[in-house]
């Protein structure tokens, strides 16, 4: 089939204008499978039509299995060409909540695996590959909808998972505005292992490759040997790698014994963290190993990615750099009054308004009024200061990170950065435990490096020494490992926060 006789830039959102001629450049890399930009459209095309067959209408929903193939791809893609809004669905999902996530959005069609259950009421195709009929389709022109594009539930840390809403707009500006941050050409091809249901590494490492016109060279399984092979793959102009602090930390451990792997890890353009913070000493490490440093980003399923540091600007160590081009920021007070603060010490909540902040939460106004006023400002729950030029450093959440005790405000961040700066501290979460006398207590989970070894005091009196007295830990915990979720976040509310 001709793709070019479909119009894939019929609006100013068009996201992925290289499919308009799409040619043999390469596209995707998933294990073995590679395809160019032109199969890629051809097997998207072959997605609409089998949505036109089984009925299913612009601005309806089709949930998809985010399986690592080349053909989820094309399901998303041919999605947004249907204009109807894509629901990835995690593959390591219970029963229980698969099924409140089919509850609450009703997907018309849904693309599950083999032996999956789905609500008698939804079509279910159970192969993407077995859904493409053979041969080829005539669609014409396609009416694009800019208000389509994905619904990503939330990880619903304070009640069951909310589905936020994420516009064909939203996705379009937000990678607008990385591509101009991180001089993001069609040169580049992304290197990353991260799941393809969030913000990470779905809009960013898919669609944003895809809408540069450059390529993904996705790893369904980390290793950090996997990740090196693909940094140096000779099919590759030049890289970039996405991935999370937990994942550098491994690369990096792997790396000083690894002669080849710290090559590989000098080749790439641009390396990217976020979905948490890389602690200073892990900067330290990479740039000791390979001579080169990490940039960092931040950003929620609900605003997309709010800042990064520049490509033109050396990495920054503890900060997510400033506000990306088109990203308005504010630090706000308990009131949401605005704090005019840039001392890198006066604590605030992040507040942000951009044409990359979500159309709300699905069946949820009041969730919805929640976090986003009039004004068009979302307010993040993230604590952070702000430096003289700008940059952002994020402390955490203010539910679980803005410890309040004995008359003071403090930032769980600062003391885990700390504790990070110790010989012996692998990883650490600080949390606030209710406490009848100070209001909270500090506490510290940590764990240790293997064959070091540390006891509680020797841990307080390390924070006594770097910060002030009353930020020490009034109590010490160590675990073997912290529970994290599927992005490397610590699940905090599993340590026994209430």
């Amino acid at each position: 089939m001709d793709v070019r006789c479909v119009d894939w830039y019929s609006n100013p959102v068009s996201l992925f204008p290289r499919l308009v001629a799409a040619d043999a450049r390469l596209a995707l890399v998933i294990d073995d499978h590679a395809w160019t930009y032109a199969e890629l459209a051809d097997a998207a095309l072959q997605h609409v039509a089998l949505l036109e067959r089984v009925g299913v209408e612009s601005g309806e929903h089709v949930a998809v299995w985010a399986e690592p193939s080349p053909s989820t791809a094309a399901a998303m893609i041919g999605n947004f060409a249907a204009g109807v809004t894509t629901i990835p669905l995690n593959p390591k999902l219970g029963s229980g909540e698969v099924a409140h996530i089919f509850n609450d959005s009703r997907p018309k069609l849904a693309f599950c695996a083999e032996g999956f259950d789905v609500p008698h009421e939804v079509i279910h195709v159970p192969s993407l590959r077995a859904a493409y009929a053979p041969g080829e389709s005539s669609l014409g022109e396609i009416e694009e909808d800019a208000t389509s594009g994905l619904i990503l539930y939330t990880s619903g840390t304070t009640g069951p998972p909310k589905g936020a809403v994420i516009t064909r707009a939203n996705i379009a500006a937000n990678l607008d505005s990385l591509t101009e941050a991180w001089e993001w050409t069609s040169r580049d091809t992304v290197v990353h292992s991260l799941p393809l249901i969030h913000a990470h590494g779905l809009v960013l490492g898919l669609f944003g490759s895809l809408r540069v016109g450059g390529a993904l060279h996705y790893v369904p399984k980390f290793s950090p040997e996997a990740i090196g092979k693909a940094l140096v793959d000779p099919r590759h102009e030049q890289t970039m790698c996405f991935a999370v602090p937990t994942m550098y930390h491994r690369i990096a451990e792997a790396a000083e014994g690894d002669a080849d792997l710290c090559e590989a890890l000098r080749r790439p353009r641009l390396l990217v963290s976020g979905s948490a913070g890389l602690s200073v000493r892990e900067h330290e490490h990479i740039q000791a190993l390979t001579g080169r440093g990490v940039h960092e980003r931040y950003g929620l399923t609900e605003t997309l990615i709010n800042c990064g540091v520049p490509a033109s600007h050396a990495p920054m160590p503890g900060y997510v750099g400033p506000p990306l081009p088109g990203v308005e920021l504010k630090l706000v007070d308990e009131r949401r009054s605005e704090i005019d603060a840039h001392d890198d010490e006066t604590i605030g909540e992040v507040a942000v308004r951009s044409n990359a902040v979500f159309a709300g939460y699905l069946n949820r106004d009041d969730a919805t009024a929640e976090v986003l006023d009039g004004d068009g400002w979302f307010y993040t729950g993230d604590l952070a200061t702000r430096r003289e030029d700008g940059a952002i450093r994020i402390l955490g959440r203010r539910s679980t990170d803005l410890i309040k005790t004995g008359g003071y405000r403090v930032g769980a961040g600062e003391i885990e950065a700390c504790l990070l700066e110790h010989p012996s501290v692998r990883e650490v979460a600080i949390v606030g435990v209710p406490d009848d006398d100070l209001g909270q207590r500090i506490e510290a989970f940590v764990v240790l490096k293997q064959s070091k070894q540390a006891d509680a005091a020797e841990l307080t009196n390390f924070v006594i020494e770097q910060l002030s007295p009353h930020k020490r830990p009034r109590a010490v915990h160590f675990l073997d490992e912290l529970p994290r979720n599927a992005m490397g976040k610590v699940q905090k509310k599993q340590l026994g926060i209430r």
